[in-house]
């Protein structure tokens, strides 16, 4: 079923499987101080755990809390964790947790909730997988304290416990921690800043989130992850909108106050807007790519990889994509460009389309026509146009193509589907990940390359996965470059990954908001918002 609401005079449909009007999907006590935002997506998926999408990060950052955070500076701060002290040897960490932490039903966090949380994340995590590897125990010491001792010195630790994505080390009760990895936890209790409402859920459409008035914040000022995490409003409640426009017009007309990522072509209606702020409020930016399936044919062979990546040209991605060099720009760097692990080998490979060498390759390759199935989101404008060129290029490189259309939640669930594409599988899907938690090879999910236990994609690069820990075990900073550039140079020549280009996405809120914090995570801590 299909019902209409009105945005400045105008009809939009939107598919929700019952009737429900604008004014019925925004309501809230007429007494709570509420902020409506429109993020990415509707959200789903909602175990962090099992998803690495964003929609479900930033869902994890309103309600669960982490032992560690990172500041703008990129410093590690203790934030669930009161202090941690290391043993002389380097080898044995002791966390203690901070007084004040509570669940949202009402039972404290203990240090067995840690435990089981960090067991859990480090089965799926490829950060955690490879820690794991350097970890010879994890215990209690104490109702508020935790021993995690290391094989050998490395500073993996504290880094994997801090890190900002795409799988956060969130910490969850020890009975919800001891779901299996493989399954999606069936209970949102946590004990951050918000508490997740079930009563008002409305899968990919609505999701609403109240005060924990529990919730003791830190001291120290708000930045990123890290320090006081201060709520000063009733309510926040995320809705998803079908179109691009609808939202644009509702900020506009004051229905709703925040807008998590305004489409580049949209942003002059409210770039001179006096009731309404742009920002770009990841100053990092992000960078966009795409996944070949290496598991199946056509791409489990290398050169046809190789083939594709030559025929797909960041311009035309980013064009598409952006369409203003004001917030974008060609980069081969698996780490990022203008970051300590910049690199720029493959540069010639994967910023022009070159045809001409992916006809090449598909001869050298004896590609007998298999389709390629690539995964095409409609509904989430900074993922939309990727795979509409990607498929263009491969076509003109002489690849049978076929789109596969479907929402970005249906995309992130079939992320994870290891059969064959004319098994309902997949052979291309493309996304984007912030700068800030991509610029080393454990916080770049995308460079894991141990077979299925990767990620989506699931490449198998033994040497990678060498490089990764010697990254670990490495202190001087010279030979950390060495070896990601090393890595740099595999993943583009196995075609682990794809880049697409850079770019930064704005945001738009009502000038009612005042404390909207500039972060690679959206969080809506620290905001107030005025009633005039």
């Amino acid at each position: 079923m299909s019902t209409k609401f009105k945005a400045a005079g105008r009809s939009k449909a939107i598919g929700m499987g019952a009737a429900m009007s604008l004014a019925a999907i925004l309501a809230a006590p007429a007494s709570a101080q509420t902020i409506t935002a429109v993020m990415q997506s509707g959200l789903r998926v909602m175990d962090p755990v099992v998803s690495t999408a964003f929609i479900t990060r930033d869902h994890g950052y309103m309600i669960y809390d982490t032992l560690l955070g990172v500041n703008e500076k990129f410093e590690i701060k203790p934030q669930m964790a009161e202090k941690w002290e290391v043993s002389e040897d380097k080898k044995t960490y002791t966390f203690t947790l901070r007084d004040g932490l509570k669940w949202h039903d009402g039972a404290p966090v203990t240090s067995e909730d840690a435990v089981a949380s960090i067991k859990r994340w480090a089965q799926q995590d490829s950060t955690g997988q490879v820690l794991m590897t350097m970890v010879s125990d994890i215990a209690v010491a104490d109702d508020k304290s935790f021993k995690v001792v290391l094989k050998e010195p490395t500073s993996l630790l504290l880094e994997s416990l801090a890190k900002l994505s795409s799988r956060p080390a969130f910490i969850m009760p020890k009975r919800i921690a001891e779901t299996p990895p493989s399954e999606s936890i069936k209970e949102f209790i946590g004990s951050g800043p918000f508490r997740f409402v079930a009563s008002e859920f409305k899968p990919g459409l609505k999701v609403v989130y109240e005060k924990n008035k529990d919730y003791v914040p830190r001291s120290e000022p708000a930045s990123w992850t890290a320090g006081g995490k201060v709520v000063n409003v009733d309510r926040v409640q995320w809705i998803a909108m079908p179109d691009q426009m609808t939202p644009v017009n509702a900020l506009l007309n004051g229905e709703i106050d925040f807008i998590q990522q305004v489409p580049f072509d949209l942003l002059p209606m409210l770039e001179n807007n006096s009731d309404v702020n742009v920002e770009v409020l990841d100053k990092l930016g992000n960078w966009t790519y795409y996944r070949f399936n290496h598991l199946h044919p056509p791409f489990n062979n290398k050169l046809l990889r190789q083939a594709a990546m030559h025929a797909v040209g960041q311009d035309d991605v980013l064009k598409a994509l952006v369409g203003n060099p004001k917030y974008s720009k060609t980069c081969p760097a698996v780490f990022g460009c203008d970051t300590p692990y910049a690199n720029s080998y493959g540069q010639d490979i994967v910023i022009p389309s070159n045809i001409e060498k992916a006809k090449e390759l598909l001869k050298e390759a004896k590609y007998d026509g298999t389709p390629v199935v690539i995964l095409q989101p409609t509904d989430l404008a900074m993922v939309a146009a990727q795979p509409v060129v990607i498929a263009s290029a491969l076509r003109k490189a002489g690849f049978n193509v076929d789109l596969k259309t479907m929402d970005w939640q249906s995309v992130v669930t079939q992320q994870g589907n290891q059969k064959p594409a004319s098994e309902g599988g997949w052979n291309i899907f493309s996304t984007y990940s912030t700068l800030a938690t991509s610029g080393n090879p454990f916080g770049n999910t995308t460079v894991a390359s141990n077979g299925k236990k990767a990620w989506a994609g699931w490449p198998d690069v033994p040497e990678i996965e060498k490089l990764r820990l010697e990254f670990a075990r490495a202190t001087d900073e010279a030979e950390r470059k060495k070896i990601t550039a090393h890595i740099q140079k595999l993943a583009i020549n196995e075609g682990v990954v794809g880049p697409l280009g850079q770019f930064s996405v704005p945001a738009a809120y009502s000038k009612k908001l005042t404390g909207v914090l500039a972060s690679p995570i959206t969080v809506f801590w620290n905001i107030k918002k005025s009633d005039k």
